[in-house]
Parts: structure tokens; sequence; C-alpha cells
């Protein structure tokens, strides 16, 4: 049963306040409407289309990160805590994938996790130091990577951060990131020998 206008505008707000990084696709898809319709609506509401919401959530989280600017982080930061967690979105595009195949280079996923995992430490200078990474399933065009990472413990200016990073609720990647704070007492520091 198709929602009248109103009713529908409604729930869309509601539904992008939960979740600001839905597609007019998946809108489109999960109201059971036209892609132009959810456009319709959206501009009805006032509400910019994904790529702006995406530039607006990450500019308010680029400013708590310290270790990385925005240009370095891979993929767009919508929750950093420092010291703790962070999340990040990366919407595959043309430029990411094998032209033959459509699926993404793996390095990128890579990236996004280990950007991310020095991103929630809690310094001007992190450096990973080591990292154990699994790819799950492959990721295609078009498809919205969300990489969680978790701190899972710390030693010293040693940070052990698990990454997990998912399609639709389905693991793609995964990895255990040992990131270390350079400028903290006991890190290496600029010159040093770190061997």
């Amino acid at each position: 049963m198709k929602l009248e206008r109103k009713e529908r505008r409604r729930l869309l707000k509601k539904r992008l306040e939960e979740d600001p990084f839905l597609t007019d696709t998946q809108l489109a898809d999960e109201f059971q409407v036209s892609v132009a319709t959810i456009r319709l609506d959206r501009m009805a509401l006032n509400i910019p289309e994904l790529r702006e919401r995406a530039k607006s959530i990450a500019a308010e989280t680029y400013s708590q990160v310290r270790a990385l600017s925005g240009e370095e982080l891979i993929g767009d930061a919508i929750d950093i805590e420092l010291g703790k967690q962070g999340i990040s979105i990366l919407v595959v595009t043309e430029s990411m994938v094998f032209e033959r195949t459509g699926i993404a280079r793996g390095h990128l996923l890579f990236a996004q996790g280990n950007s991310l995992a020095v991103a929630v430490v809690n310094s001007e200078l992190a450096l990973t130091k080591t990292a154990a990474v699994r790819y799950h399933k492959p990721v295609y065009l078009g498809q919205r990577v969300v990489a969680k990472a978790q701190v899972l413990q710390t030693d010293g200016p040693q940070y052990l951060i698990q990454v997990e990073s998912k399609v639709h609720d389905e693991l793609v990647f995964s990895g255990e990131f040992t990131v270390v704070d350079v400028e903290s007492k006991g890190g290496a520091r600029r010159g040093q020998d770190r061997s």
C-alpha cells in the first residue's frame, strides 16, 4: 500500500534523521516509489542530496580528528570518539573499481580501515605499526562501505584497534591494527630509529 505524500515525507524525514547516508535509490526501494519522487520529496523538505549531507556531517567530525587532516582520511568520518571508536562511510565510485569487473580495489578498503584506526587515536602523530586484515566479500561499484573502528586495548603508546567494514550489514573487510602514538612518552620520536 502506497503512502500519501504528506505521510511519506514525514517518514522520509524521520528515516534520514536515523540514517543520513541512505541513497535516493535505497529510499525509493524502501518507500516503493520512483527515485524522482524521492528527489522531489527531499527538495520539498529542504533535505540536501547524499553528497551534501555527508560533507556536512564529515565537517563536524573532522574537527575532532588530530592525527589526520580531512583529505587524509579515506571515506567520510561520521562519528569519532578519540581513544575509543569511530565510523566512516565510503561510497564506491568508478575510479575505485576494476574496469572489467566493477569490483572495488582492495587497497581502498584497507586504506579506509587503516586511516580510521589512525584517526581514533588521540594524538597529533599516530602511525600504523602492524595490520592483520582479511577480505571477506567483494565490494562493487555504487555500494556503500560502513567501517567501524573500536579500540580494544591500549598499552602505553600502542593502541590495538579492530575495524569491521560492512555493506548492507554483511562483513566485507576486517582487520586489527596496532597504531602507535608517536608523540607520547615511550613512543618513537621523529628522527629516532624505531626498529
